[in-house]
């Protein structure tokens, strides 16, 4: 299993072309090692230039690049990784067998734990718990705290456990000493207007933490 750590940063969906490139280098350039590419709008063609755009970018500076919800786009773009949705996986065991070992694959779990131990027991390399805080990104979404997190590293000692949801570099130190590998950021980093040094002391903030 390919262990994920640190900042895990996830693109802002549907950018244009430039614009994309430009936030996920300013963020590669400040540190992050881990980019998420998420395109909601419709378009094969569309997702794929642009997935394989990023792959040729974190190529440069040695980074992982993880395509949101599809195996398939993953696959053709050379990617490293897929996360995938609840709604995204009817099987896991069964994609497992399709792509072997060849994607590292990480599941939503909301605060779900039952559901972790059974798409870890399937194949996931990690699980995504969240959301830590209120986030604007799902506001649907009910917080589950940081003693949330922290019981949830105790039941699962051996996962891979991404946080996600409302972290920031007000907050990350503290998602880190309650027990996560890597914390997801969305708008904690690129919502700022210079990315490269919000995303500079967010890697060096987890890494002193």
């Amino acid at each position: 299993m390919t262990k994920v750590s640190g900042i895990y940063a996830i693109l802002p969906a549907d950018l244009e072309m430039a614009d994309l490139l430009s936030k996920a280098e300013a963020a590669l350039k400040g540190g992050v090692r881990i980019l998420q590419f998420r395109d909601k709008k419709q378009g094969y063609k569309r997702a794929i230039k642009r997935a394989k755009a990023l792959r040729e970018l974190t190529h440069r500076y040695e980074a992982m690049l993880f395509i949101n919800d599809s195996a398939n786009l993953a696959v053709a773009a050379g990617a490293d990784g897929v996360h995938l949705g609840r709604d995204d996986l009817s099987d896991l065991a069964e994609l497992r067998s399709q792509i072997g070992e060849r994607l590292i694959v990480g599941v939503t779990c909301r605060a779900d734990v039952a559901y972790a131990k059974a798409v870890l027991n399937d194949g996931a390399d990690y699980v995504s718990f969240g959301a830590v805080w209120a986030t604007t990104t799902k506001p649907e979404v009910p917080p589950l705290g940081l003693a949330r997190l922290a019981k949830t590293r105790q039941l699962l000692p051996d996962a891979n456990i991404c946080a996600i949801g409302g972290i920031t570099a007000d907050n990350v130190v503290q998602v880190k000493a309650a027990g996560a590998d890597c914390a997801a950021v969305i708008s904690g980093l690129f919502a700022d207007e210079d990315i490269e040094s919000k995303a500079r002391l967010l890697t060096e903030m987890w890494k002193l933490a």
